[in-house]
């Protein structure tokens, strides 16, 4: 039997059997791969891995408060994103907190482990079939509300949250006392004509008053995944000496640290590895989702790197009757290529909804090419 896994990126399980690894649309890694400079930047620097890493993490620390305009003692570097959600959740210690669902499932797993001394996870359910947050979130944030997670753009379903709503919900977490999170792991791929990821953020909004963190990471937008390195900007600066206390004495290895500024380096000018990448992934998301849209699927209009889908409802034309959910996510693995099955998600567990990655277009033409071979679709 195939063993549910929370997350994407599982392309081991097919290697301990033996078999070929599959082409992973599971994993929403950036389809250009690691940048060559941070690829020349490991080599270069593997002589000096035998050495303790920088505890304080303190050029990887100036060097993003240069990126993003954010003070270095209001920075906290972690192994990968997930690390600093457990730390938050660790100090803020909610009695009660909100999280949007479907998304992340990190958030509810720390809430869950961290929060032990009986803390309240209420969720807010995106309402299909556009999964869009809208301003009836502000009254489930009352006083006495802990935490609040978002994540812009959501994963699995690409979605925006509006600027305008936004900065209503800081305000309101502001009013009631709640730490609000914002996870922006895949907030530098969006890039639609006329939507902006700078727009879309909430960096703006950390002015020095308590209550707000946004949440980063290498993982995605640089394909760093497997070096494990976030990090996490701070409203204030007691609040992150509190939460950077709380992490192991060497939260970057030198490894991802030497990646990480090699990849900073690497993203400035309108040819940098950023602005190739979203270029690549915008056109190509276009073309997966007419692809998808064609053959029946239900698609949502993401704004990242990945689609979010739902099968095609059955028929009356004859359709092939084992195309269904349960022998879907099978029959693609079948012929080498790995998705993300979303069943495991809350309030998606019998909706037939799946995610892959915008990937480079050879991959995504073959991708296509084992939909339509599967048969059962319109």
């Amino acid at each position: 039997p195939r063993m549910y896994l929370t997350h994407g990126g599982d392309v081991y399980s097919a290697r301990l059997a033996g078999k070929k690894a599959p082409l992973d649309f599971s994993a929403n890694i950036n389809p250009q791969g690691m940048p060559r400079a941070a690829v020349r930047a490991i080599r270069q620097n593997a002589a000096r891995f035998s050495a303790y890493p920088d505890p304080l993490c303190r050029r990887l620390r100036a060097a993003l408060a240069a990126r993003y305009g954010v003070p270095p003692e209001r920075i906290v570097c972690g192994a990968g994103a997930a690390d600093l959600i457990y730390r938050l959740v660790r100090q803020k210690k909610p009695r009660r907190a909100l999280v949007v669902q479907p998304t992340f499932s990190e958030y509810e797993k720390a809430l869950a482990e961290e929060g032990a001394a009986g803390a309240v996870i209420e969720r807010f359910y995106l309402k299909p079939p556009d999964f869009q947050l809208d301003s009836s979130i502000i009254e489930r944030i009352p006083d006495g509300t802990g935490m609040v997670f978002l994540c812009n753009p959501n994963n699995p379903t690409g979605t925006l949250i509006p600027p305008a709503l936004i900065k209503n919900i800081v305000e309101r977490c502001r009013e009631t006392g709640a730490l609000l999170v914002i996870d922006e792991c895949f907030l530098g791929f969006v890039d639609g004509g006329t939507v902006h990821s700078a727009a879309h953020s909430a960096i703006p909004f950390l002015d020095g008053r308590p209550g707000l963190v946004v949440l980063n990471a290498f993982t995605k937008t640089y394909a760093l995944a497997g070096l494990r390195l976030g990090f996490a900007l701070f409203s204030d600066a007691a609040f992150a000496s509190e939460v950077a206390a709380l992490g192991q004495s060497w939260p970057c290895s030198l490894p991802a640290e030497a990646a990480a500024l090699a990849s900073l380096d690497a993203t400035s000018g309108a040819s940098s590895y950023l602005e190739k990448s979203r270029r690549l992934i915008r056109a190509e998301r276009r073309h997966l989702y007419a692809g998808l849209t064609q053959l029946g699927f239900e698609v949502t209009e993401g704004t990242a790197n990945f689609l979010f889908f739902r099968l095609p409802l059955p028929d009356n034309n004859g359709g092939d009757a084992a195309f269904n959910k349960k022998t879907f996510f099978d029959r693609l693995l079948e012929r080498g290529i790995l998705i993300r099955d979303c069943s495991n998600y809350p309030s998606l567990e019998n909706g037939g909804y799946f995610r892959i990655a915008v990937k480079k277009p050879h991959e995504n033409r073959v991708f296509l090419a084992a939909l339509r071979s599967i048969g059962g679709l319109r």
